[in-house]
């Protein structure tokens, strides 16, 4: 048998020094691609204190934002990261379906199993991006022609009943279309229908006579404003966008630097991208501004803006004119000095010296607790008390199989790794 090496003596000394310097390049190269883990959605685990710092300025925001559009991967996920990370709103991703009509560049798996596969990489990349997930009945039956062809097969009413719900459920301050409702049969009708839902669903969701049996459960809500995320693709062309009236359209930064996380939420956005593998949309980060246009369709007007130099639209806040604080809510002021306190004490090398202000803050929620939202603030609340005191709870069961009347050992182990 050959030796899988040749000896020393087959190549030139020349060629061993090549070869010698490839491999310190490969091994230090290795030593340099620092590794990056995606964690479980939603997997328990101590943050540090960065994180910890920015949960606490998360606590003192009571505001939602919920974006809509057909399928897993036609989120933005830099508006996302945005939304959740630079105005710590509470955002959510509604997808109308689950990805099962769609293709599989990574494994044989199809139909409901890739519906499976696409859920499972939505909720990663909403651990990345600090969003939330949802989703509707909807089904990816394939390309639909129209809009009229998707609602007809996906039962419409039932749909838009999903859409009035999740907008109950989130209470969203702003609700953002991915598609442009009014292009019925010049796209995807999943992606026409989509919009279209969630505009009739803006006003029906604050209607008491609209899906009633809904409000055994939640109560109506009227969003504030709802817009489209537009961009020049929907244009046809870049020189169609930068001809075309803007006056109606307003630009946000997604390209923000997050200076706690060290990160832009470009950067961010494309690490969540990255998920959706079995659609092989993996990207790569950018740096530097980066405008995210998002045009004014309902609700609450935004204030008259003049547009930039060149025609493009003008920097402005989507959320401009609401009160996202804790003074919105009735006896909220006192929890947001409570909350505002625990930031001043933050202390990064001891971050249970702000876990009073934590514990009394989350007291007064209690007396607040008629507000759906307050129930989320007061887990946020109990989980940042728990990774201010690096309390670590775990229990392990000797046996994965267990029928009610039998005996089961577990080993518990609790520690808190704190001074309090």
């Amino acid at each position: 048998m050959k030796p899988f090496f040749p000896s020393p003596g087959i190549l030139p000394v020349s060629h061993w020094f090549r070869l010698g310097v490839l491999f310190f390049l490969t091994v230090v190269c290795a030593k340099q691609q620092f590794a990056q883990p995606v964690l479980p959605y939603r997997h328990p685990r101590q943050q540090g204190s960065a994180e910890l710092l920015e949960n606490i300025r998360k606590l003192q925001v009571v505001g939602s934002a919920l974006y809509v559009a057909a399928h897993p991967d036609d989120e933005n996920t830099r508006l996302i990261a945005w939304l959740a990370g630079e105005r710590k709103l509470t955002t959510t991703y509604l997808s109308l379906t689950r990805g099962d009509g769609g293709q599989n560049l990574i494994g044989p798996e199809m139909g409901d199993l890739l519906g499976v596969l696409r859920t499972q990489e939505l909720l990663m990349a909403r651990g990345v991006d600090r969003g939330e997930q949802m989703f509707t009945r909807a089904n990816d039956f394939g390309y639909s022609r129209h809009p009229d062809e998707t609602l007809r097969i996906w039962n419409r009413d039932s749909i838009l009943a999903d859409v009035v719900w999740a907008i109950r459920k989130t209470r969203p301050d702003i609700i953002i279309n991915r598609f442009d409702h009014r292009s019925p049969g010049s796209t995807h009708g999943h992606h026409t229908a989509s919009a279209m839902l969630s505009l009739e669903a803006f006003r029906l969701a604050a209607d008491p006579l609209a899906f009633p049996e809904q409000l055994a459960f939640v109560k109506p809500w009227q969003a504030g404003r709802i817009f489209f995320n537009t961009s020049w693709w929907f244009y046809g062309s870049q020189e169609a966008f930068q001809a075309a009236d803007k006056s109606n359209l307003c630009a946000v930064d997604a390209g923000t630097y997050n200076v706690v996380r060290g990160m832009s939420y470009t950067e961010v956005a494309a690490r969540s991208r990255s998920m959706h593998r079995c659609q092989g949309f993996g990207s790569t980060g950018t740096r530097g501004r980066e405008p995210d246009y998002l045009e004014w369709l309902d609700g609450t007007p935004m204030p008259a803006s003049v547009p930039e130099s060149g025609g493009s639209p003008a920097w402005a806040d989507p959320l401009t004119g609401m009160d996202l604080s804790w003074n919105r809510l009735e006896g909220g002021s006192a929890i947001a000095q409570h909350l505002a306190r625990a930031e001043k004490m933050f202390n990064p090398d001891h971050p249970e010296y702000c876990v009073g202000e934590l514990l009394m803050a989350r007291e007064k929620m209690e007396l607040l607790r008629s507000d759906p939202r307050i129930a989320r603030k007061q887990a946020e609340t109990a989980e940042l008390i728990r990774q201010c005191l690096g309390l670590w709870a775990e229990a392990v069961a000797f046996s994965p199989h267990a029928v009610p009347g039998d005996s089961l050992k577990i080993s518990l182990e609790l520690v808190n790794r704190s001074s309090l």
